[in-house]
């Protein structure tokens, strides 16, 4: 599959089949976030994986969305500011960067996979430290909840839904 054509079919899904994913997709999208680049090479970054039906139903309350509770895998992707690489200028730290490069990776093997995912930003912080027993310097910064689509995803949508380049690109003339 051409990226492009990847990069589209990738879309933030919330609704999913009562399908348990199987462990070599699960281990091919936790090494798409391992291989991921990072500042410096510093790669600060933890993956939790959460299947257990048990431990999912106490992950759940922490994002109040109906269709949350329905995804059968949830990655707890954490940062760990501690390790990553700041920079000197201004004390940048760049975590939330790093890891972010490192979702956006599995989100996309997970979509070659024919799984999808939705990276979710707005939980309880806390809750999710409380609940997976997370150590003070590791910071959750997304849940990224992964299992079979219910749905299909109209790839046209990127035509209607995206600023146009003209509108997000400037050419530097000299």
């Amino acid at each position: 599959m051409e990226f492009l054509e990847l990069a589209k079919k990738r879309y933030s899904c919330r609704s999913y089949k009562n399908i348990e994913v199987e462990q070599e997709k699960i281990l091919k999208i936790l090494e798409a976030g391992r291989i991921a680049p990072s500042a410096a090479n510093k790669q600060p970054w933890k993956f939790v994986v959460t299947q257990n039906k048990q431990y999912l139903k106490e992950l759940h309350k922490t994002y109040h969305r109906e269709w949350f509770n329905e995804c059968p895998v949830v990655l707890t992707i954490c940062g760990t500011p501690d390790t990553a690489w700041t920079r000197n200028e201004d004390n940048k730290n760049h975590t939330d960067v790093d890891v972010s490069i490192a979702i956006d990776h599995m989100t996309l093997q997970a979509t070659e996979l024919g799984l999808a995912t939705c990276w979710i930003c707005n939980f309880y912080v806390n809750e999710v430290k409380k609940t997976l027993n997370l150590p003070e310097n590791i910071e959750p910064i997304a849940l990224l909840s992964l299992g079979y689509p219910n749905d299909t995803v109209n790839t046209e949508r990127h035509s209607k839904q995206r600023k146009p380049l003209n509108e997000i690109v400037i050419w530097e003339k000299f």
